[in-house]
């Protein structure tokens, strides 16, 4: 058996799917509304199993490192493949941060992590109606949209790379006080590393899936082995004193940051009273090529 500071870790590992991604930097005025603008283009993005994209804050980017000298948000967004994750762009940016006052967005990728390019400012320059216009510095455009507070600028195409999505831990613990207060240690540990996000709300998954269900319309369900109330009618997984579970779910630009980001989690997590059990998730290797054995967290 695998322990770390005397909790069980589980000898298994977390099964992660390969992802595209890309990185959105928005700016504005002040911190206050370049927050306000993430946090929108964040919502409703935990799970690609019901969103368009998963989503969340990378990081604060201060002024002296964003395009136009601004406070800045950067953002990760993740989707299965290229084409879904521009359509998510092209809305999100659309919707919740070209409304917003003052903000701007840009892409936030380097360079030499792009396996593509697609359009997010030269999508939505029609929104200008003919008197938008363009501007180009180096090899990157941007477009300049005119709203009722000035303009809205934005870059034209954003880069695209290949992503990670799904890493994951699950921690068992004795109450649902001791667990929450792991969770939420475990994921400002994972939040801390670069390239890597936390999708979920807070960062923690109270509800955790299995693939399927008894209901035909339904690709995922309660992933009823890990719920405390029921164990008595399933085949539980759980350990003995066990009474709350709460899982994170990690997407990342790379295999080593999401990697880094569970380590991080899972030692952070273990340093924490009332955990009984940390493990993973996995589907026996079949459906994800990405493998984060535990052990080699330790």
């Amino acid at each position: 058996m695998l322990t770390l500071n005397q909790v069980e870790v589980v000898d298994t590992f977390a099964e992660a799917f390969p992802m595209a991604g890309a990185r959105v930097v928005i700016t504005a005025d002040s911190p206050t509304w370049a927050e306000t603008a993430a946090r929108e283009f964040c919502g409703y993005a935990s799970s690609v199993i019901g969103c368009d994209a998963e989503a969340a804050v990378e990081r604060a980017v201060p002024p002296e490192e964003t395009p136009d000298g601004r406070p800045g948000i950067s953002v990760l967004a993740f989707a299965f493949n290229t084409k879904g994750l521009a359509k998510a762009l092209v809305g999100r940016v659309g919707q919740n941060v070209l409304t917003c006052p003052t903000t701007a967005c840009y892409d936030g990728l380097a360079d030499e992590m792009r396996t593509a390019r697609v359009p997010v400012g030269g999508a939505l320059r029609y929104f200008g109606d003919g008197l938008q216009s363009s501007k180009k510095l180096s090899d990157r455009r941007y477009w300049r949209i005119p709203v009722m507070d000035g303009e809205f600028v934005c870059e034209d195409r954003f880069r695209i790379c290949d992503g990670v999505g799904g890493g994951n831990l699950i921690l068992c613990g004795t109450d649902a006080r001791a667990t929450l207060a792991a969770a939420e240690a475990a994921a400002a540990a994972a939040r801390d590393v670069p390239d890597a996000v936390l999708p979920f709300p807070g960062g923690i998954v109270r509800s955790g899936s299995k693939v399927g269900s008894r209901y035909p319309q339904l690709r995922a369900s309660t992933n009823d082995p890990y719920c405390p109330t029921v164990r008595a009618l399933t085949d539980s997984a759980l350990p003995v004193d066990c009474q709350c579970v709460y899982e994170l779910v990690i997407d990342g630009l790379s295999f080593a940051a999401v990697q880094k980001a569970m380590r991080a989690g899972l030692h952070a997590a273990a340093a924490c009273s009332g955990v009984l059990r940390i493990t993973a998730g996995n589907y026996g290797g079949k459906l994800g090529r990405h493998h984060f054995h535990l052990r080699e967290l330790l």
